[in-house]
């Protein structure tokens, strides 16, 4: 894919991940003249490897309740111009056929090179050009146009449009580029973490729970101001699950996590109904969880002797260790692990409406490099193609 050497574009887009392709098809379907350039040799690779091969493209649920931010209400705008239906209407119109997973998550039926496909066919419709690979050396303004110096030689546009995503899964391309550029222009970014990410345990969680790799518990997770339903799964190194990626955003690296192990109504009354049984604590509890996980848990817990033998003052200790189990992780599993990138750049640089830098006219944010983080399931994606159509707009 190659470009002529000193050309000028209405707009040049680095990065060819959902969200830059999104917006250099659509900036070139209204008729702009479109490059875009990415430095890795295999296009869309984060989409290729996302929902296990099959994409999960969007979630129907999607909505700036879903998403993390300094500015929890920057996303509103884009999110409302471009829904979830809007996408799926585009997977609609290339045939590709999908299916609900659960919880509003919609994957592709055969695989996610559909999306590739379907999005470098809206590039070719909106006659997009490309350089990839094509490293980026430098981006200048000068005379009312940004110059990008790249490995074929310069282009000029009006319009810059960074769309280089953040540092997660580095052996796939992944740079600090789009954060470099925002402050070598001035613009503040919000300190980068991994999220939606594996959390590794303290040494002496390890001692106690690092044998039980491959238990699955479904639990309510809870800390800071998230709270998640959903499976739990212990790893030789910590936890994992979906319950864990999505309370990972809203750890802050120090607060201690809320587990409650019998989440529900029906699991909290079953439990109180054990209140008289002349069973064994550990043998209540293990039918409703793993064996394992339970003798663990009891033996770090001292929770011995017949149910029925408790004092009122144990038994509610007891319950109330099973729904807030207060564990302290140790960290994270880092970027080679997590699904994307916390923080970014500042959306109080940036318009809502346009995601262009308000003090630095033509220059545009788009995707994950923005300080906005979406909940695991579809929602990251569906803030690339949102942000990814509005910018499109205006470039």
């Amino acid at each position: 894919m190659g470009a002529e050497t000193n050309a000028v574009y209405d707009v040049v887009v680095i990065g060819a991940g959902a969200a830059g392709m999104m917006c250099a098809a659509q900036a070139g379907q209204r008729g702009r003249r479109a490059l875009l350039i990415e430095h890795y040799h295999k296009l869309g690779e984060k989409i290729r490897i996302s929902g296990g091969g099959r994409c999960n493209f969007t979630n129907t649920g999607a909505s700036a309740s879903g998403y993390l931010s300094q500015n929890p209400d920057f996303c509103r705008s884009a999110l409302a111009r471009y829904t979830p239906r809007d996408f799926v209407a585009l997977v609609e119109r290339h045939g590709i056929p999908y299916h609900e997973k659960k919880l509003g998550q919609l994957f592709c039926d055969h695989a996610a090179q559909d999306i590739i496909a379907m999005m470098k066919s809206e590039c070719d419709r909106g006659q997009v050009e490309w350089r990839m690979p094509c490293a980026v050396k430098s981006v200048r303004a000068a005379g009312g146009a940004f110059i990008v110096a790249t490995g074929q030689g310069e282009v000029r546009a009006a319009s810059l449009v960074i769309a280089t995503g953040g540092l997660t899964v580095p052996k796939i391309g992944a740079t600090p580029f789009g954060y470099q550029l925002a402050a070598q222009f001035g613009l503040n970014v919000v300190a980068p973490r991994p999220a939606l990410v594996p959390l590794a345990f303290a040494p002496e969680w390890l001692a106690q729970y690092g044998d039980l790799a491959g238990i699955a518990l479904d639990v309510e997770a809870s800390c800071n101001d998230g709270c998640f339903r959903e499976n739990l799964l212990f790893t030789h190194r910590g936890l994992s699950g979906p319950a864990i990626l999505q309370i990972s955003s809203f750890w802050d690296g120090k607060s201690s996590l809320s587990i409650d192990l019998l989440p529900g109504t029906e699991a909290a009354a079953w439990f109180r109904s054990q209140r008289v049984s002349a069973a064994q604590i550990d043998n209540v509890l293990a039918q409703r969880l793993p064996r394992r996980f339970v003798d663990a848990w009891c033996a770090a817990h001292g929770a011995t002797g017949a149910m029925a033998h408790l004092s009122d003052r144990e038994f509610a200790a007891l319950e109330r260790a099973l729904h807030h189990w207060m564990l302290r992780p140790g960290g994270t599993l880092g970027y080679n692990k997590a699904e994307v990138t916390a923080g970014g750049v500042d959306t109080r640089e940036l318009s809502s409406k346009t995601m262009a830098a308000t003090r630095v006219p033509g220059l545009y944010f788009i995707g994950e490099v923005v300080d906005v983080t979406g909940w695991l399931g579809g929602y990251n994606f569906q803030w690339a193609w949102s942000s990814g159509h509005a910018a499109a707009a205006f470039v």
